[in-house]
């Protein structure tokens, strides 16, 4: 048996601009399937809307995505966020991971999704990796880049 876990972020009528904003970053393929695909009326509200998509690159990166049913159309936002100390806080349940094995590589995917993003930590030599950072996207998701560690830590 053969197991993978594939991350499912929801939106609120953003699905298909966030994927393709994330193929303009991971690169690969995106699938879509609407609501209006799977048998809603064309005309419905919603129709449109994504019931089903997913981007797999040749990287090995996927994520999937859809449109939560009947949300209203404004940015999703995961989590809160609060200020502490001068330092703003993002109170979310996940943060989507993303590893590379170089500097480079993680580097060109960076400055590519923190296009309107908010920079939680910059992209920065770290204690435990060659280069790390946080950032939420302009679609509410939280991420963080890193390069594997040459000899990683545990």
């Amino acid at each position: 048996m053969t197991l993978t876990t594939t991350t499912h972020l929801n939106f609120r009528g953003e699905a298909r601009a966030a994927l393709e904003f994330y193929q303009s970053v991971f690169g690969g393929d995106v699938t879509i399937a609407t609501y209006g695909d799977v048998g809603m009326p064309k005309d419905a509200p919603g129709a449109g809307d994504v019931v089903f998509g997913q981007l797999d690159s040749e990287t090995g990166f996927r994520v999937m995505a859809y449109d939560i049913p009947g949300a209203p159309a404004v940015p999703a936002s995961a989590g809160a966020t609060r200020r502490e100390n001068g330092v703003t806080l993002t109170e979310q349940p996940f943060f989507v991971s993303v590893r590379g094995t170089s500097l480079d590589e993680v580097q060109r995917h960076w400055d590519t999704l923190a296009a309107g993003a908010s920079i939680v930590e910059p992209l920065a030599a770290s204690a435990w990796s060659p280069g790390f950072g946080m950032l939420t996207d302009r679609f509410g998701v939280t991420w963080i880049l890193d390069v594997a560690a040459e000899h990683p830590i545990g």
